[in-house]
């Protein structure tokens, strides 16, 4: 289900709803194509299993939520927005953006270029939107745009265009930048979430491309979240092992559909319009469909589920939360 629920069994990286990588979408601002939009999403607001609501606490505290931008085509990050947020004082959060751009990007970016501190995040309906510089930012609770029929693909793919992720409600971290700041015109992206523990810095979740983990079981799934893109050609093998089973592919094609699913970073050039999986990703792609007929090779094509009505026309394009928290 896109990366919702990215963990063991459906659970959450490290067992922590914040700490999970949902959706990433890169995408020109309408009617200012000179500027971009970049959205992370994370911490699904009900868990799958077992099913019920997750935390109501936005972002995981101390832990860093990061967009890396490889400008260069080696997979490896050359720029990193990396956001971190600080304990609850009276239920409420604030959030750090951070630039960091050369070698040190490539890292744990916790040090960097401060673009701006103290950023209110929103729980409620009404969007606290940050103004600093060239950029815009928003951090907090808004409604997932992701759809796709749930119910249907544990059903046997047998699909009746039930839209589970209706009426629930993600954590988003959305930027508006200029298209400079990205470091280049034909650019790759990916996220990640790195937990601060006792031990030191550890990734909990990363990705760019929807429905990935999918291809992953077990040890490989983990292995998979916690690895770099420029290692991503070791899961090769795996993937199309799984494509031969569900698609039904010889292992000749399987191989060659599965190295054009890795690394696992979104392709996006600025100047062009997006649209999934050739250029960047919008609100209302209908990435589910294209990773279906993927996976099935050709015998199942979608889902009959559509986007969402609730989507802004304006800054940060996400509609308000179904639940007020």
């Amino acid at each position: 289900m896109s990366h919702h629920a990215s963990g063991p069994d459906f659970g959450f990286p490290r067992g922590d709803a914040r700490l999970d990588m949902t959706d990433l979408y890169a995408f020109p601002k309408p009617g200012q194509p000179d500027r971009s939009v970049l959205i992370l999403n994370v911490h699904p607001s009900v868990a799958v299993n077992p099913l019920g609501p997750t935390t109501k606490e936005p972002f995981a505290p101390g832990a860093l939520y990061e967009i890396k931008i490889d400008t260069d085509g080696d997979a490896v990050a050359d720029i990193t927005y990396s956001v971190q947020f600080a304990y609850a004082e009276d239920g409420k959060q604030t959030a750090t953006l951070r630039r960091v751009q050369g070698a040190r990007a490539a890292g744990v970016c916790a040090e960097g270029d401060v673009i701006v501190e103290g950023a209110p995040v929103s729980v409620d309906r009404d969007a606290l939107v940050v103004k600093a510089g060239d950029y815009r930012a928003f951090f907090g609770w808004r409604s997932d745009p992701f759809f796709f029929d749930a119910n249907g693909l544990f059903n046997n793919m047998q699909f009746t265009g039930d839209d589970f992720f209706a009426d629930k409600d993600v954590c988003s971290i959305v930027l508006e930048l200029p298209n400079a700041a990205l470091g280049g015109d034909e650019v790759g992206l990916w996220g990640r979430t790195v937990d601060k523990t006792e031990e030191g810095w550890i990734q909990a979740d990363r990705g760019a491309r929807p429905e990935q983990a999918v291809f992953l079981p077990g040890e490989a799934r983990e292995l998979y979240l916690k690895g770099e893109p420029v290692d991503d050609d070791r899961f090769v093998g795996a993937f199309a092992h799984e494509l031969e089973h569900s698609g039904g592919y010889t292992s000749h094609d399987a191989i060659v559909v599965a190295k054009t699913l890795l690394p696992d970073i979104l392709s996006y050039d600025p100047r062009r319009p997006a649209s999934f999986p050739q250029n960047g990703r919008t609100l209302t792609d209908d990435v589910f469909d294209v990773f279906c007929a993927i996976y099935t090779n050709g015998k199942v094509t979608g889902d009959k589920v559509g986007s969402h009505s609730d989507l802004l026309d304006d800054f940060p394009y996400l509609g308000p939360p179904h639940d007020s928290r």
